[in-house]
């Protein structure tokens, strides 16, 4: 799979892609990262990507002439399945379920913003708009990132062990993970679930699938239809 980051900061995603299984797996050729500087696509001597909102307001807004001419020549390289994603805090949230249904394409292009944001035309050219929480980063580097190694995951071949992911939070549906535990069996008086010392893969199963619905009623009631005090949630 092919993954396009289009940034001002190409430099700053490149080590952080170099490393782990995403790492693995680009200089494997297993998945092919490519970060594109956006400047290289301004027509302005100055490399110009910013200008003054129309209607007046803080800050600059990044101009729409760049990343359009930059998505045109991405997209004349790539294969048909690939996705354009403007990284926004004002798109839809980034699940888990997103990753999988991406990790079955040829590539994404990825558009990451800065400053007030994008010129809205830009969005004639773009497949979906993803925010990866309810909070605003300083550019969508960071949420990059984040869609590159969630999909990227899923990929075969990117993880060694594929029980590794099916054994994810959210990958089973919509729960999370079971607690983990290693050596030693006590730590400073908080021991390991006896459970997990039997041996018996029947029992550690049900032990683990009990232990992942509690976590998840504690920590994401959201995903079970549970408000935070953990009633029914009528939204």
């Amino acid at each position: 799979m092919r993954f396009d980051v289009l940034t001002i900061f190409p430099d700053a995603l490149d080590g952080l892609f170099s490393v782990g299984v995403v790492g693995q797996a680009w200089q494997a050729g297993t998945i092919d990262i490519r970060l594109h500087d956006l400047r290289d696509f301004s027509d302005d001597p100055h490399r110009t990507v910013d200008d003054r909102p129309y209607g007046g307001g803080a800050g600059m807004v990044m101009k729409a002439e760049p990343f359009v001419r930059a998505i045109e020549a991405i997209r004349s390289e790539c294969k048909e399945r690939t996705r354009v994603i403007l990284l926004s805090s004002q798109g839809k949230l980034f699940r888990h379920a997103d990753a999988a249904r991406w990790a079955s394409l040829d590539g994404l292009i990825l558009l990451c913003g800065r400053y007030e944001g994008i010129d809205e035309r830009v969005l004639a050219f773009v497949d979906e708009e993803i925010a990866i929480g309810d909070f605003v980063l300083a550019g969508g580097e960071t949420a990059a990132a984040a869609v590159v190694e969630a999909t990227a995951r899923l990929t075969p071949g990117v993880v060694g062990k594929y029980d590794s992911v099916a054994t994810d939070s959210f990958f089973a549906g919509s729960r999370l993970g079971p607690p983990q535990y290693t050596r030693p069996p006590s730590f400073r008086g908080m021991d390991v679930p006896e459970v997990l010392l039997t041996g018996d893969h029947e029992k550690i199963e049900v032990f683990r699938e009990r232990e992942a619905w509690q976590k998840t009623a504690r920590n994401r009631p959201d995903l079970l239809g549970l408000d935070p005090e953990g009633g029914p949630n009528d939204e």
